[in-house]
């Protein structure tokens, strides 16, 4: 017969922990604990911390029958929780019947399972929980046998572990203040701590993987600044906390796409404000560029040429046309020079069909003339680029674009259309506008045109489109407030009608231009500025990213970009455009990738 008169705590550590009375749930709070990790383990005071186990008193009344009774909690793995379990049998067993070669034997595989179970319990895991699992295995150990070696082996790993997670507490402590890598007291200092102590433990990786990642974003954020010389050392900082290549390469090919990006939209913003009250401003672009870029960085070198022409309009005047000569002799696109000015951009507050992304009106001043394309960029035009450069665009790799079903009179997706198209996926002649086309294949057609002639030709910001759109003009409509003169340009009125004998069902009332569908390029009457189709025909791409609404945009004339955005804008209505997307303020967005039958473009060229 065995009896337990109870499990008493030690003296040593009646004040060291608040576990229940009961071994079993001492065990489940230790398992999902979750309290800061104050464990290490130095003494006999700090191991009460975790848990105080003391001996229960087992009294034996038939020493064969607990003899069984060990064997069986033995078999079963139950050592010590309780007085039932195979460890307090045994040193009671050992106490009455002192020298039993049996009971030394099974005490011997209960120290040898107990062994087993306690490196179990500290390899098992890396939270809180799991250690002070392991650390109730050591205080059980370190009570019976403190002299084993094996037993010193393990306590002392334990103690490792414990410091292991002070330092790796203390590192999340530093993370989280932004301490990351000083030395001694940042959280990598911590984290390689605790890394020394265990090897093994994921929380360290975890550590280190976000002090690489908080010096990576702080790099990119310096690259955003234009701090590149910065970014680098704090890279370089961010390699030395863990070896990851391929997270050091992807940080310094975003480092030097804003580096690029940076020097070019820092050459665009000197090439507008190039004027006699901006000289100073474009001086210190160069500077910047110059401070950033290699030694004869085209873009510098092309500001610092055009930083020696000031004034408003270099060898130009308003509304002059020319064309500049390609490499071939041929001309390139017709262009007009629009006059610097002022305007107001954006829907009035009392336009019953304005949109909050129209607004809030705003004064956008261009104290420099630039030259624009006199109409949209035609096929013809657009062919020329094609077959001297060979350039694929996007949608004869994708091999389909979006084009004007004229049976259901919906737009869907076409085979085998591409800018050699027109809107209804049939070949196109080569004075209409060039359709199916990205912003970026007119990007790459601009810089196409940059080389051949020397000059520096892009897309129009969204506010050089407006100011030439309303042309002087502040009505809700490019011409005014009122519905389309007869022949003002190529809208969805309703006395067009399709080839199939469709009709639009919301359309100008009473107007009709003649067309479904594009027109060849110059059929309509010009605007004041003497451009052509920016109030109809097709919509044009313009060099901004897509921004919801006005707030913080550039009051002079700049594109508002963003580096590596996916999504692009496009303004002027076009051969189907309702009264609403008829309006002045209207604008609309498209993906980087996006292709259609009402979207083309036309460029601006720097002056």
């Amino acid at each position: 017969m065995v009896a337990a008169s109870g499990c008493q705590p030690s003296p040593s550590a009646s004040n060291a922990s608040q576990q229940p009375e009961r071994r079993r749930e001492a065990i489940a709070d230790a398992r999902t604990s979750r309290a800061p990790a104050q464990v290490r383990i130095e003494g006999d005071d700090a191991l009460a911390e975790v848990l105080s186990w003391s001996l229960p008193d087992v009294r034996i009344d038939d020493p064969a029958r607990a003899r069984a009774q060990a064997r069986r909690a033995l078999a079963r793995g139950d050592l010590f929780e309780t007085p039932g379990s195979a460890i307090p049998l045994l040193i009671a067993l050992q106490k009455r019947e002192p020298g039993n070669a049996q009971d030394a034997r099974l005490l011997e595989k209960a120290q040898a399972a107990l062994l087993a179970q306690a490196w179990i319990a500290l390899a098992g895991g890396d939270d809180l929980a799991s250690l002070r699992f392991a650390q109730r295995h050591g205080s059980v150990l370190r009570a019976l046998w403190p002299e084993h070696p094996e037993v010193v082996r393990y306590l002392q790993a334990v103690d490792r572990a414990g410091r292991a997670f002070e330092e790796v507490e203390a590192g999340d402590r530093a993370l989280r203040a932004g301490l990351l890598d000083i030395p001694e007291q940042g959280a990598l200092a911590h984290y390689r701590k605790a890394q020394a102590l265990w090897p093994a433990l994921a929380r360290v990786q975890q550590g280190l993987t976000a002090v690489q990642s908080r010096l990576i974003a702080q790099a990119q954020v310096l690259a955003g600044q234009g701090e590149f010389d910065a970014a680098y050392a704090m890279l370089a900082r961010a390699q030395r906390v863990r070896d990851d290549a391929e997270a050091i390469a992807r940080a310094r090919a975003g480092i030097e796409a804003a580096r690029a990006d940076r020097i070019r939209r820092l050459g665009d913003e000197g090439m507008m404000a190039l004027g006699d009250a901006d000289l100073r401003f474009a001086r210190e672009r160069l500077a910047e560029i110059l401070r950033i870029a290699a030694p004869g960085d085209p873009v510098s070198v092309a500001l610092r040429e055009r930083i020696d022409q000031v004034s408003r309009y270099g060898l130009f005047r308003p509304g002059q046309v020319f064309s500049d000569a390609l490499a071939d002799g041929s001309r390139g696109p017709m262009l007009v020079v629009v006059p610097y000015g002022e305007f107001m951009m954006g829907a009035t507050p009392d336009d019953p069909d304005a949109s909050p992304d129209e607004q809030p009106r705003h004064a956008v001043r261009f104290d420099r003339g630039f030259a624009m394309s006199r109409h949209e960029i035609t096929v013809g035009e657009f062919r020329r680029f094609v077959q001297t450069t060979g350039y694929v665009t996007r949608a004869t790799r994708r091999g389909h674009s979006i084009v004007y079903d004229g049976r259901s009179g919906n737009f869907l997706r076409a085979s085998g259309v591409d800018w050699r198209s027109a809107y209804d996926g049939r070949p196109a002649a080569d004075d209409m506008p060039v359709l199916h086309i990205t912003a970026r294949d007119a990007e790459a057609y601009a810089a196409w045109l940059s080389e051949q002639t020397g000059a520096h030709y892009r897309l129009p910001s969204e506010a050089e489109f407006e100011y030439a759109l309303r042309a002087g003009g502040g009505g809700r409509y490019p011409w005014g407030d009122g519905p389309p003169a007869p022949g003002q340009a190529n809208l969805a009125g309703s006395r067009d009608v399709s080839p199939q004998g469709r009709r639009w069902s919301n359309a100008f009332p009473g107007y009709g231009d003649g067309w479904w569908g594009p027109a060849p390029v110059g059929r309509f009457r010009a605007n004041a500025f003497g451009l052509y189709d920016l109030d109809g025909n097709v919509s044009e791409w313009v060099a901004d990213c897509w921004h919801k609404g006005y707030r913080r945009a550039p009051s002079n004339g700049a594109a508002w970009v963003n580096p590596g955005c996916r999504v692009r804008m496009y303004r002027g209505g076009g051969w189907s455009s309702a009264p609403l997307q008829a309006r002045a303020a209207w604008r609309a967005s498209g993906g980087v990738d996006i292709t259609s039958a009402r979207v083309g473009f036309r460029l601006v060229r720097q002056i």
